[in-house]
């Protein structure tokens, strides 16, 4: 059924608060580089930036997530864009590494607010799961389309010929702007979010709701194939600019620029989805996903290995791996959006909030645990090894879908509070 005119203009709202979170949190491979180049730190320090972004993340959705309907959704998001504006314009003022580990733990405390947010919006505006997926979906690809964004953005401004230049910094006076514009369009726009307040219960029993929830087989089965996943997704999405530059020994403005294939991956296999799942059952099509990740990075790795670095390295001259290996993300690209959309269709409008805040939980706990092993890996051993070492969760997530079928064919109980 397709969405009403008043409601399309919210979709389009929330679609623009996670197009401009998409460019800021995937930005943290970007940083890592930078950090590297610019401020003179070690891989291992990098690394914690992924813990910056996502603890914040992970906390906030933890203990808020419950809270959120009776704060409202867009007085939640219109909170996290003023934070993220103050930000924004701390970066380029401060010119310190400490404070892109500020910028990175309060741009995470923010979208935990518009995630669960957008998500609990989206059970509000649908009226089934085939709706639910769509939306869902596209939101998802929209989001890749500002991680995209952000590889570009960021490129324009990095020094080619001097790595160490801070001019990089400069990005986020412009993205302080963007910021600035989406405070005001939410601002401008308002929705009813009444149908997921639960009036009768108190705070607290919101709270404990939600950590019964947890414990129910199709909410653990779904969130340990999340945590798994998205393990995989940071591990691969942080550190790729620093594996094209330190493996494939392109300049580090190139190595951030061809990123963006990842980023377009995602974004074009999330945006396709939904067109697939119109013909082929959701676990089905994941399964395939999963095979394909693993077979593409066996047959593109090994051409990473001696390569030489050539100083007039262009888009169009690049070894054919730079080229191949982001194209995992056409694979990877429907799992995340997919897995949730099940889980949240399957469950009372009532109950979605607290399990949005369960997805952004494992969801941060996933990226940071991903990001923190890939970067290890590559400081000790190699680019490759860090990469290979996804073989592992991928085999597990094939093992989890067909489990996480069966759970969702049983009855959803009532909430108990």
């Amino acid at each position: 059924m397709p969405l009403a005119p008043h409601q399309r203009l919210i979709a389009l709202v929330l679609m623009l608060n996670y197009f401009l979170f998409g460019l800021l949190l995937n930005s943290v491979g970007i940083v890592i580089l930078q950090s590297i180049n610019s401020f003179g730190i070690s891989k291992e320090s990098a690394a914690v930036l992924e813990g910056f972004k996502d603890i914040p993340i992970a906390i906030v959705s933890f203990f808020v997530a419950a809270l959120l309907p009776r704060l409202g959704y867009r007085r939640a998001m219109m909170i996290a864009l003023a934070v993220v504006v103050a930000a924004c314009l701390a970066m380029p003022l401060l010119r310190e590494f400490w404070a892109s580990k500020l910028f990175f733990l309060c741009v995470g405390a923010a979208f935990a607010l518009v995630k669960v947010s957008v998500y609990a919006s989206i059970g509000l505006l649908t009226r089934d799961k085939q709706d639910h997926a769509s939306l869902m979906n596209t939101i998802e690809g929209i989001f890749m389309l500002g991680v995209l964004s952000g590889y570009w953005l960021f490129g324009a401004f990095i020094d080619a010929q001097n790595p160490a230049s801070l001019g990089w910094l400069d990005t986020y006076w412009l993205l302080a702007t963007i910021c600035g514009i989406n405070l005001l369009v939410m601002m401008a726009v308002r929705f009813d979010d009444r149908p997921a307040r639960d009036d009768g219960a108190r705070p607290l029993d919101d709270f404990i709701a939600m950590l019964r929830l947890a414990a129910r087989p199709l909410v653990y089965t779904f969130v340990f194939s999340l945590f798994l996943y998205v393990l995989i997704e940071q591990g691969i999405g942080s550190w790729l600019p620093t594996f094209n530059n330190q493996v494939l020994k392109l300049p580090a403005s190139i190595s951030v620029q061809i990123t963006s294939l990842f980023a377009l991956s995602l974004a074009l296999g999330r945006l396709g989805a939904g067109q697939l799942l119109k013909h082929i059952p959701w676990h089905w099509l994941l399964s395939g996903c999963v095979l394909a990740m693993a077979t593409l990075m066996l047959l593109t790795l090994p051409l990473s290995h001696q390569v030489e670095a050539d100083p007039r390295a262009h888009w169009f001259n690049l070894p054919l791996v730079a080229y191949l290996f982001p194209l995992i993300g056409l694979f990877m690209a429907p799992i995340y959006p997919v897995l949730n959309s099940v889980v949240l269709s399957a469950l009372p409008r009532q109950q979605q909030s607290s399990m949005a805040g369960l997805i952004i939980l494992f969801s941060a706990l996933g990226g940071t645990t991903g990001s923190m092993i890939t970067g290890m890996m590559f400081s000790r051993f190699s680019g490759q090894t860090a990469f290979y070492l996804a073989l592992v969760p991928m085999a597990i997530i094939l093992l989890l879908l067909f489990q996480l079928r069966r759970r969702t064919r049983e009855p959803v109980p009532a909430p108990v509070v």
